[in-house]
């Protein structure tokens, strides 16, 4: 697969490995990929910026994202009140017996080597060819890799665009928009 993608794309697949890792983070998430791409120049990046995010912004989003690994208010959707579990288990095992062991969310605490893609963003990644197979096109470019990343609202990278207050279905118009207009 990874022989369709443009440079600017692989680009953006090599620079989550640096994101990732300057984070201090264990893997390769849809937020690593969008962050890449925001940070790597070209017309997504162009585009994300145009619709109000910024890199400085983004990765704050992301840090906050990682100290709290559940989402409260999707556990309180289905039943699971998280600050009762928390309590409950502190009671049986000592305070922060849920908490990140130190040193593992936090940058420079990362691993060496090889960081390996979370399942949602290899997912990511083939939502991308998909995109570029639905759009007649031969190529992934960084534009299917954003499309990839806003077609599943449920990967982190939608919610942090969300919550920065990106309006994901005129984002996915613009890069779409550009990328046949590029086609063309």
């Amino acid at each position: 697969m990874f022989e369709r993608f443009t440079e600017d794309a692989r680009r953006v697949v090599k620079d989550t490995q640096v994101h990732a890792r300057a984070l201090g983070h264990r893997h390769i998430g849809t937020e690593h990929l969008l962050l890449a791409l925001l940070t790597g120049g070209g017309a997504a990046a162009e585009t994300l910026r145009r619709h109000g995010l910024d890199a400085v912004d983004l990765r704050a989003r992301i840090v906050r994202a990682a100290e709290e690994p559940l989402d409260p208010e999707a556990l309180r959707a289905i039943g699971i009140d998280l600050d009762a579990v928390r309590q409950a288990t502190e009671e049986s095992f000592g305070p922060g017996a849920l908490d990140v062991p130190a040193g593992e969310s936090r940058p420079g605490g990362g691993p060496r080597g090889h960081i390996r893609f979370s399942p949602e963003a290899k997912k990511s990644l083939e939502l991308a060819l998909r995109q570029a197979i639905r759009l007649k096109q031969k190529h992934i470019a960084a534009g299917h890799i954003l499309l990839g990343l806003l077609h599943d609202e449920t990967f982190l990278s939608a919610r942090l665009l969300v919550g920065a207050g990106v309006d994901l279905g005129e984002l996915r118009a613009d890069i779409t928009g550009l990328l046949t207009s590029k086609a063309a």
